[in-house]
């Protein structure tokens, strides 16, 4: 039997599950080999059974909890797919300041018509993760690569090392050039792009989250002692990843 495949979303853009549209004759060669039973971007749910489950958005709302346990309850295999699933995202800057401020400044005098939301957190502060397809939006290649990964009863590649040393083996002319007021992310976020934006000239905005014990600190006292404020900074790396670590007071304040 073919596997059953639900592709599910919590608070997010969606922008991860229209790269799977996108995918176009790609995508129609993959229906083949997989039963998609509910993908809400393309389809009525057909199924409410499924065995691999991959998931877009971050767990904002209390709402969305018993959502994704039941959805990790049902499948054999549960992907967080993009940045906000994997590490919380764009999403996560709200955690810069509490829920309740962000519902004052968003609702004003109604906050509570949204008065289950809390902190934006990745699904594994939650639930159990099995694999991760990282990146804003996530790479098609990347998508195709771990379906046809499990199909094969093999393990995903997912790479633990720096930025930094794709674009050495691209040989691309390095960015971080502090004394310029470039900021590249490079040396601290996780590889498997192929070090896209870097090769486009573009400084590494770190949305595939951190790789594992970056030494964050290391390279804000670097920034800092080339000259660029310690705040503006942190806010730079907190842009793909303020997890409720990053929470500040209700005035938004450090």
């Amino acid at each position: 039997m073919k596997p059953r495949v639900g592709i599910f979303s919590l608070s997010s853009c969606e922008g991860c599950q229209l790269q799977i549209l996108n995918m176009e004759e790609e995508l129609l060669d993959l229906v083949q080999a997989i039963d998609l039973v509910s993908f809400r971007e393309a389809m009525d749910p057909i199924s409410g059974e499924y065995d691999i489950a991959l998931v877009e958005g971050a767990v904002t709302r209390e709402s969305e909890i018993p959502v994704l346990q039941e959805i990790r309850r049902k499948a054999d295999v549960l992907v967080a797919m993009g940045a906000c699933a994997a590490a919380a995202g764009v999403i996560g800057l709200r955690n810069l300041r509490s829920p309740e401020e962000n519902l004052r400044r968003v609702y004003g005098e109604h906050p509570d018509v949204a008065d289950d939301v809390t902190v934006a957190r990745p699904l594994d502060e939650v639930v159990e993760v099995d694999y991760y397809i990282r990146s804003c939006p996530i790479d098609r290649d990347e998508f195709l690569h771990l379906i046809k990964s499990l199909l094969m009863g093999k393990e995903p590649y997912d790479p633990n090392y720096p930025v930094c040393v794709e674009c050495r083996i691209d040989e691309n002319v390095c960015l971080y050039d502090l004394n310029d007021g470039e900021f590249c992310q490079g040396p601290v976020t996780r590889a498997g792009c192929g070090a896209l934006c870097p090769g486009f000239g573009s400084a590494c905005m770190g949305c595939r989250g951190l790789v594992d014990d970056a030494n964050v600190e290391s390279m804000i006292d670097i920034m800092v002692e080339a000259g660029i404020d310690e705040r503006e900074a942190r806010r730079r790396l907190e842009l793909f990843h303020a997890g409720p670590e990053g929470k500040k007071n209700d005035n938004g304040e450090d």
